[in-house]
């Protein structure tokens, strides 16, 4: 359990991978169904703070964040659409829990359209939400429009959100690991939360 742990440690990811894997990690984790549990937005903000120390290259960092996001996504409504409501029936596996796709459903019951948008900024949500987006028939034209504006919301507001602290903050690879498990803390809040609401 804990080599799983430290292989999904962004800062791990982003010095074993580089900028391709976290690019391709961005892809997944938007809408490939077993990408659910990669680290998105701790990765995205490290990447954006690595940046800030010349590490990467910023801009290329945030227009291939931007463009594997909405790529991302569509794969994930097109696989939606050709698999359909029978994904709701298939088993659990390692790499799928019927949870996670009811889970997003309930997302999208509440918030309709907008469901695109919000669920960029919810873990696991992320990943289902466009999946179920093809299965609901949502029509491509409203999906895309949605997943364009928060891919880059997203992608741009991680990278650089992270890119800016780190060029404000002097020595911040002294504060990365605190700042990685606030940013975790944040992405899973929305979840505790709902939890709590169930309750």
């Amino acid at each position: 359990m804990t080599n799983i742990f430290h292989m999904l440690d962004p800062m791990i990811i982003i010095k074993t991978l580089g900028l391709i894997g976290v690019l391709i990690i961005v892809f997944a984790e938007s809408g490939l169904f077993f990408g659910f549990f990669f680290p998105g937005d701790s990765l995205l903000f490290t990447a954006g703070l690595l940046a800030s120390q010349h590490l990467i290259n910023i801009e290329t960092l945030v227009i291939g964040a931007f463009v594997c996001a909405v790529l991302g996504d569509s794969v994930g409504y097109w696989f939606g659409k050709k698999v359909g409501p029978k994904i709701f029936t298939k088993e659990d596996s390692i790499f799928f829990h019927k949870k996670h796709i009811e889970r997003a459903q309930n997302f999208y019951n509440e918030y309709g359209n907008k469901t695109i948008f919000l669920a960029r900024f919810v873990p696991i949500v992320r990943t289902f939400a466009p999946i179920v987006a093809g299965v609901g028939q949502m029509k491509y034209r409203n999906f895309l429009t949605y997943n364009i504006i928060g891919g880059f919301v997203w992608a741009f507001g991680m990278t650089l959100g992270g890119y800016f602290l780190g060029e404000a903050i002097p020595n911040i690879d002294k504060y990365i690991l605190p700042i990685i498990l606030l940013i975790v803390l944040l992405s899973i809040m929305p979840i505790i939360i709902e939890g709590f609401k169930k309750r």
